[in-house]
């Protein structure tokens, strides 16, 4: 039994309100990466009365539970795998357990976030403490009532049960509970006992979601409400020179066309606007068309081509200095037998969304309502704060502290469940328009994207290239060289100290930036979206060209990895008193990786076993591809066969560490989706720049992946009592290597640049 420290007193860790009906609310203020789950329907009568004092878990005298859900939900399922690991704990039947969702509220939550594939992973001691510590303070009150040691008494299911056999429910006691001293510690389960966790449990929402019950943001109606869409510059670079809006406001419907300039402290992608406020969203659109709008250049207009030839001339620098360097590579390349380099080369990618960009405002002098999906409520409510100046900044940072806390109380944020995240909805931009337009108009107000709008106006993915150089000695891996260079962006935390870094002696990595006025930003699994691809397609080529087989180089590279990692490891266990003596003596070893090796090897290893590598029947062709991100390893082969002279993935099998898996069902939803959407992107993903404007601003001519190119989906989950890591965005990465290398075993053909089908003279 492992026991953890509540760490926390009674006022800071207890927030209490009992009524006349009986009843229990533990608020855990540390207890903040929590995320959400929603309402069954319920065995137990609901109380008559909920006790809801700014905090996490209610007990109703029914003994009916509800956890407050504090985070967004962007599809990922937290909104029912967290409320999971309480009721685990808590030790209640999970068709007692009611979920509701909170709004933001950074008094009682931290970290109100959905992204990095976090939630669960930053979550997972809290949550169990949360469980575990109310589940303990339940049981002493029993024990009180009953005048026998709690240590006498178990709970299971909502029941508490004595050395005598008696009973009570959770419900009977909750208000005496309420009033106990909480714990020092707290016993947690083993992870042989769980019930709960590691059972499949569908999505609490699934049944409002095909219902067509209202969950959404778009779903958001108040009386009064009115609908805005947003003209934004048709190109990055522009400004608005003039505006005529009479053909606009003959449309039914159409109320006030409005133009807006986003204060510069507040600039995201545009400066310039013209909003359209109607009746309807349908009016709203057809003003939006009508509107005569002349706009011209501040910045001078980008070209997609412009970008590659200058990303290309980058590349194939070195930079003054690299981000990480060990040994003398430069030397050993000179000394090579032979050089393999490689360009790989990306476009920028939208998001794309299934729920276009939108949210409710209704700004008042003495209250502001915001309503909608947004991943960064805190954040955006903090923007809000400053685009509206209610704070009179002194310099004073406690006085500065208060004041804002202070302008916080005016505002109240609800989170609504988003159609779709995939990074975009961490900029705010949306929310900001709305509470503009509503503060001008004096009218409640919700604004909505196009797709056109989405596509046109969004932040992407950046466009980025790599070049990779390996130096050949002896037939052998001696020295690697990465260099990137993107659009506005790079990342070379992620590049510096991933895989193969900590595997070889002679190792450089090097990154610059292109300057852009096209906004970039977060797209699902930023950054080693696309470096997954390039590296491990890199390896495949390699392993090719010195004659080895695929898996077995990247296990023996892993095997260096390992023992590098080890004498590291020994030498942190013998001086972990001393800090320096640490540091000193590190330095005579490779500076570690990232990843663990051990981890990396058992995926690979499970990945090649499941997939029947090396062993795939005449005419399926196997393309294998690992990589480490948001704290989970995962590999996966692609199996590729010839139909009608092209080539098809029909198969992808999946090997995924991520610690405990808490809910399998949901789990394995979110690798399929991974795996599909990096299929998908790699093979078809493109936005290109023409004068500054997006040439794809539509499914007409932004190709995304189809129900019949989905190939069959296997997936196996490494076995362990790690705590969990992230899962919904590391599938993702590995996937379009896998096809690149399945599809170069079935043709021949190497390919470099995505989308595939647009460099390939196979798949076109």
């Amino acid at each position: 039994m492992k026991l953890i420290t509540t760490k926390h007193n009674r006022r800071s860790f207890l927030k209490v309100s009992t009524a006349a009906g009986g009843g229990m609310l533990l608020g855990f203020s540390w207890f903040a990466g929590c995320k959400p789950a929603t309402v069954e329907e319920m065995a137990k009568a609901v109380p008559s009365t909920w006790f809801d004092i700014n905090s996490y878990i209610k007990i109703g005298d029914t003994g009916l539970v509800t956890i407050m859900s504090p985070n967004p939900e962007i599809g990922q399922n937290v909104k029912t795998s967290m409320p999971m690991i309480i009721a685990e704990e808590l030790d209640v039947r999970w068709k007692d357990v009611v979920v509701q969702q909170a709004g933001l509220n950074t008094e009682w939550y931290t970290r109100q976030v959905a992204g990095g594939s976090q939630s669960i992973r930053q979550g997972w001691e809290s949550l169990r403490m949360a469980g575990a510590t109310a589940k303990q303070m339940l049981i002493n009150a029993a024990a009180k009532k009953w005048n026998v040691d709690a240590a006498e008494c178990t709970a299971s299911e909502g029941v508490i049960t004595n050395a005598k056999g008696e009973t009570i429910g959770y419900g009977e006691v909750a208000a005496e509970a309420a009033e106990m001293e909480v714990p020092e510690t707290v016993p947690l389960k083993e992870v042989k006992d769980f019930k709960i966790i590691g059972t499949d449990t569908y999505n609490v929402d699934i049944e409002n979601i095909i219902t067509g019950k209202p969950l959404f943001g778009l779903d958001t109606q108040r009386e009064g409400m009115l609908y805005a869409t947003v003209i934004r510059p048709p190109a990055f670079g522009q400004k608005l020179k003039s505006l005529d809006d009479s053909e606009a406001l003959k449309v039914n419907g159409v109320q006030q066309v409005i133009q807006m300039r986003v204060p510069l402290k507040e600039k995201d992608r545009f400066a310039d606007k013209i909003a359209i406020i109607a009746n309807s969203t349908w009016a709203a659109m057809k003003g939006q068309k009508a509107v005569k709008a002349v706009w011209e250049e501040e910045t001078p207009a980008e070209h997609s081509d412009n970008h590659n030839k200058e990303l290309l001339k980058m590349v194939t620098t070195l930079a003054k200095e690299p981000v990480r360097r060990n040994g003398d590579p430069e030397k050993v390349f000179e000394e090579a037998d032979e050089v393999l380099e490689r360009i790989y080369e990306a476009p920028f990618l939208p998001h794309n969304c299934m729920e276009p960009m939108n949210f409710f405002a209704d700004v008042r002098e003495d209250k502001i309502d915001l309503i909608g999906p947004i991943q960064t409520p805190a954040w955006t409510r903090n923007r809000i704060v400053d685009l509206f100046e209610m704070v009179e900044k002194t310099g004073d940072e406690e006085k500065d502290k208060a004041a804002y806390a202070e302008a916080f109380k005016k505002i109240n944020l609800e989170m609504t469940r988003m159609g779709g995240g995939f990074g975009r909805r961490l900029y705010g931009d949306f929310v900001i328009e709305a509470a503009q337009i509503s503060k001008m108009t004096g009218k409640p107000v919700k604004v909505v994207f196009t797709r056109e709008d989405d596509m046109a106006a969004g932040t992407y993915r950046p466009s980025t290239k790599y070049r990779i150089r390996a130096a050949i000695k002896d037939n052998k891996l001696a020295a690697y060289h990465l260099t990137e260079v993107g659009v506005n962006g790079n990342m070379w935390a992620a590049l510096a100290d991933g895989f193969p870094a900590g595997a070889m002696d002679d190792y450089r990595v090097d990154t610059h930036q292109l300057k852009s006025n096209i906004t970039i930003g977060a797209w699902r699994a930023p950054y080693t979206n696309f470096l997954a691809s390039a590296e491990q397609s890199f390896f495949d080529e390699l392993a090719h060209k010195i004659g080895v087989d695929a898996v077995q180089m990247r296990l023996g590279l892993l095997e260096e990895a390992k023992a590098n990692y080890d004498k590291h490891r020994e030498l942190e266990e013998k001086f972990k008193d001393d800090e320096e003596q640490l540091a000193e003596a590190q330095k005579a070893l490779l500076p570690k990786g990232n990843y663990e090796p051990d981890k990396f090897i058992g995926v690979i290893k499970l990945a090649a076993e499941k997939s029947g590598w090396g062993k795939a029947p005449a005419g399926t062709y196997q393309g294998f591809s690992v990589f480490y991100s948001h704290n989970t390893y995962v590999a996966e082969v692609a199996d590729v066969v010839m139909e009608d002279g092209k080539p098809k993935v029909k198969k992808m099998t999946c090997a995924v560490d991520c610690g405990i898996v808490v809910n399998p069902i949901a789990a394995k939803n979110q690798v399929e989706g991974g795996i599909i959407d990096g299929i998908g992107h790699s093979m078809f993903g493109e936005l290109t720049f023409e004068d500054g404007k997006a040439t794809q601003t539509n499914f007409n001519n932004y190709r995304m992946i189809r129900i019949n190119e989905a190939p069959e989906i296997e997936i196996h989950f490494v076995k362990n009592e790690n705590n969990p890591t992230g899962l919904g965005e590391p599938a993702l990465p590995p996937a379009g290597a896998a096809i690149a290398n399945a599809i170069f075993a079935a043709t021949g053909e190497r390919l470099y640049s995505q989308p595939y089908v647009k460099q390939s003279k196979v798949l076109g």
